[in-house]
């Protein structure tokens, strides 16, 4: 039997809309933001192998997240899944699955989760994790999950290093793996993710 991967992407979220219709019409942009990125998330099944089969969800409304469509969509998927899966979010995707796990109990059997420059808190003028915001406690998505890792650079210019060391404080048996120059992971390959991967 393959092992099952999803990976949760980023996104944006705002507390009104009008934040949002000024972030679409402020925003810095150039051709290159409408060309499709090579990006680790796409290549992911290609290099973990025959071995795993990886889903990687187009979350609803990505610029304008919620934290509720997010998680009826991750619902919709529950169903096709095996018993075991392996969770892997990606910035504002790992503090959904963070969220989702401490306030719900996936029925399958969770092998590992890996939060990737996920946000903890909204501190240091970051943006907003409107609905996103964490419950009080993390204890229910501690003890779902066999294993926890937390991928973090400390040049991370989105998310603050800091913000990993938030998530060791609540999850203290999780595990963090630093990086110094990968700022927020937004790279074609992820070799070290890989790697891991294979090793659950």
């Amino acid at each position: 039997m393959k092992k099952q991967v999803i990976v949760i992407h980023g996104g944006t979220t705002f507390d009104t809309y009008e934040e949002y219709i000024s972030y679409l019409k402020n925003r810095e942009i150039s051709l290159e933001k409408f060309k499709t990125l090579k990006n680790w998330k796409n290549s992911l099944e290609k290099e973990l192998g025959a071995d795993f089969e990886v889903f990687v969800p187009r979350m609803p409304n990505g610029t304008n997240a919620r934290f509720e469509e997010w998680k009826i969509w991750l619902e919709r998927m529950i169903p096709f899944l095996d018993t075991e899966v392996i969770l892997v979010g990606h910035s504002l995707g790992g503090v959904f699955l963070a969220k989702y796990l401490s306030l719900n109990l996936l029925p399958k059997k969770i092998e590992a989760v890996l939060l990737v420059a996920a946000p903890f808190d909204n501190t240091k003028n970051m943006e907003s994790l409107g609905d996103f915001a964490l419950p009080v406690s993390l204890e229910k998505f501690s003890g779902q999950a066999k294993k926890i890792y937390l991928f973090h650079s400390q040049d991370d210019p989105s998310v603050p290093f800091e913000q990993v060391n938030k998530y060791k404080k609540v999850l203290p048996n999780s595990e963090v793996v630093v990086f110094a120059d990968r700022q927020h992971f937004d790279q074609e390959s992820f070799p070290e993710l890989v790697e891991l991967l294979k090793n659950i």
